[in-house]
């Protein structure tokens, strides 16, 4: 679980360097500071998975018989929104963070159907984090700039969404526990 935390530790220090430790970053060029995250972020990634696969299971609680279900529906909603985060979409103008609920939605619908502690700690530390990011981007940009939605745009969201859902569902189901109903 060690691996775990420093994976999650990894994740959000870059995420919120600019707020907490400005001065580090302004050391940085763009292109070096988009990098640096990157690498950080993929590191961060890495050692959660691994962290994540080798932990001893410890029982914490037992999951609704229903959450299955309503996982793979909220896991419908948090694709969407993470891929109208950078669009023009409907679902990008009534959702200031997209990328952020998305995260919540995400870590939400993982804990409705793993109950032990490696899933309490990286889903719930990922829920944490994208809290604590909306929170720094609310206080740094408080004004949200209009987006001007559009249908097409909707429509390519929609088509997008399920053919990543798709896609995370088949890689799901060969690399993890399988998503769908037995």
């Amino acid at each position: 679980m060690a691996l775990i935390l420093l994976g999650l530790i990894l994740w959000t220090w870059p995420h919120v360097m600019k707020e907490y430790t400005p001065g580090l970053r302004a050391g940085m060029s763009e292109g070096t500071a988009k990098g640096g995250i990157a690498v950080a972020a993929v590191l961060a990634i890495v050692l959660m998975v691994l962290g994540y696969r080798s932990a001893e299971f410890v029982h914490v609680y037992a999951p609704p018989a229903w959450g299955q279900h309503l996982n793979n529906l909220l896991m419908l909603f948090s694709v969407a929104l993470f891929g109208a985060a950078k669009g023009t979409s409907h679902l990008r103008a009534w959702v200031r963070h997209p990328m952020f609920a998305g995260t919540i939605l995400w870590g939400l619908s993982h804990l409705l159907v793993r109950g032990d502690a490696a899933s309490i700690l990286l889903f719930g530390g990922m829920i944490l984090w994208a809290v604590a990011g909306w929170v720094v981007t609310n206080r740094r940009q408080p004004a949200p700039a209009p987006i001007v939605p559009s249908v097409k745009k909707d429509v390519i969201l929609i088509v997008v969404t399920l053919v990543v859902y798709a896609v995370i569902v088949l890689i799901h189901g060969l690399v993890g526990p399988s998503p769908l109903p037995m």
